[in-house]
């Protein structure tokens, strides 16, 4: 039986492993970190093309678990006027409807029904080089001085993908998109989003979003300009970023400011980046996916659902075509136009801050036209793919 070696027990790593599976092969998870990287504060949502995806190898039940739904979204400008509301793309079919959990959550639940499934998850695994046997075995060599050896090795180990720059050397990185996002959740909001609702705020200084849960916890995030930071400011602690969020907010008249500020230590901040475009997805017995291929900056909250579509197209292309070389020429042909389209969406939904009065009103003006017009049922070509396990790779 044909072995994957998959590096990253992150997202697209543990579907992936679960996906070649039900097509018939073997794999196993590498995970850097020693028990798996859960980040606090840190949460994401699931729309219904990931969610879809997730469906079409019986994956999905494990998700639902552990999040929950929203169906709408309201869009409010930095003077507290409402915009519009509109139904969140993809909730035509209300099984589809987005999901948002915690990120940890997502991979502990990603995980365990991996390993259900028979998948085999080795951790404190850190990928530092590959080599191909000249039988054309794949042979990976880890920072802890073990190695593994097998017939396919599929780089799912994020954006700072050491698969990524082993495949291609001068494969150009991670772009910082000249954001900061800071997430965080807090239940001692005095205003929390209405149910089932993701309010989303247009202020001055940045954007932020926040949802509340059944329980009672409100759910948020910041998007607010700010060069790169090294990893010794990025862990300035929660007081350094709620700090930095009630500032940014403060003159908004809107709940952005008092909800950070009602947030204790439950805050996370991190550099926003995103890869356009990755020349090389793949070599002989080696490919690309999820953030190492193709790393969208967060503001379309679609880097999740994008990984999950990889790991499952992958599986279809190995599973239907004749050997690995075609097998990765297909995936490519079939995800790269998609995932470079949103990436340039995400991109440009980062850049619609205006800083003068009048440019804030006309974004107002715009926002409001395209929500109106979002109301109209029309398909969208963002959520509304779906993954056909059934359907044949030709």
């Amino acid at each position: 039986m044909t072995h994957a070696l998959i590096i990253g027990g992150g997202i697209a790593g543990p579907v992936a492993a679960m996906a070649l599976r039900k097509a018939g092969f073997d794999a196993t998870v590498h995970e850097a970190y020693p028990t798996g990287a859960d980040t606090l504060g840190a949460f994401l949502v699931l729309f219904a093309n990931g969610l879809a995806a997730l469906r079409s190898i019986g994956a999905d039940l494990p998700v639902r678990e552990h999040s929950f739904p929203a169906e709408t979204a309201e869009f409010l400008s930095d003077t507290g006027v409402p915009l519009g509301a509109r139904p969140l793309a993809g909730t035509r079919e209300a099984a589809l409807s987005p999901r948002t959990l915690q990120r940890a959550a997502l991979y502990r639940a990603l995980r365990d029904e991996a390993v259900r499934r028979g998948v085999r998850v080795e951790y404190g695994k850190r990928l530092v080089d590959a080599t191909t046997t000249p039988g054309g075995r794949v042979v990976a060599f880890f920072a802890d001085g073990t190695r593994a050896e097998g017939d396919l090795l599929v780089g799912a180990d994020g954006i700072h993908s050491r698969t990524r720059t082993l495949l291609d050397p001068d494969a150009p990185p991670p772009r910082h998109t000249g954001q900061l996002t800071v997430c965080g959740r807090t239940r001692d909001t005095a205003d929390p989003a209405p149910p089932h609702t993701y309010r989303m705020i247009y202020g001055r200084r940045g954007f932020f979003g926040c949802t509340t849960a059944p329980d009672g916890t409100t759910y948020w995030f910041a998007n607010i300009p700010g060069a790169e930071l090294p990893a010794a400011d990025l862990a300035a602690g929660p007081d350094h970023w709620r700090r930095r969020v009630v500032d940014t907010f403060a003159d908004d008249r809107t709940p952005a400011a008092a909800i950070a500020a009602a947030t204790g230590d439950a805050i996370v901040g991190m550099n926003a980046y995103d890869i356009p475009t990755t020349p090389v997805w793949h070599g002989r017995r080696t490919v690309l996916m999820g953030d190492a291929a193709h790393a969208t900056a967060p503001n379309a909250a679609q880097g999740a659902s994008l990984a999950i579509e990889d790991a499952v197209v992958l599986a279809r292309c190995l599973r239907d075509l004749p050997d690995a070389e075609r097998a990765f020429a297909a995936y490519e042909r079939l995800r790269r136009e998609r995932v470079e389209r949103a990436v340039a969406l995400s991109a440009d939904m980062a850049g619609r801050l205006s800083p003068t009065f009048e440019e804030r009103r006309a974004r107002d003006a715009e926002v409001a036209r395209q929500v109106a017009e979002k109301n109209d049922g029309s398909a969208d070509w963002l959520t509304d793919y779906r993954v056909d396990w059934a359907a044949t790779v030709r």
